[in-house]
């Protein structure tokens, strides 16, 4: 199934250190979301950028753009304007424990 990569581009910088009430809220949404995709095999791996610039990263399977572009939207972050989603066709190439010399 082909991969798909999300970005989650929060409202500002140092975001994570930053987040109210509201924006906690949602965030906690978003990671409970990112588990149940990935305890279904949708979600290959997920997480956020540390420093100044919080931009999260999940990579999906989905069958095509229309099925991606879905799943990004219902994120919890994306769907509730509190982020802004950005997505890209993606190849998993290398990947450690699959790949790994023998």
């Amino acid at each position: 199934m082909p991969e798909w990569i999300y970005f989650i581009h929060p409202p500002r910088e140092d975001f994570a250190a930053t987040m109210t009430d509201a924006e906690q809220a949602v965030w906690g949404e978003h990671f409970e979301r990112l588990q149940r995709l990935l305890a279904d095999g949708t979600l290959v791996l997920a997480g956020p950028t540390l420093g100044r610039k919080n931009t999260g990263i999940a990579i999906i399977e989905a069958p095509d753009e229309d099925a991606a572009r879905r799943l990004m939207e219902e994120d919890p972050a994306i769907a509730s304007g509190f982020a802004e989603g950005e997505l890209r066709p993606f190849r998993l190439s290398l990947l450690r424990g699959r790949d790994d010399p023998e």
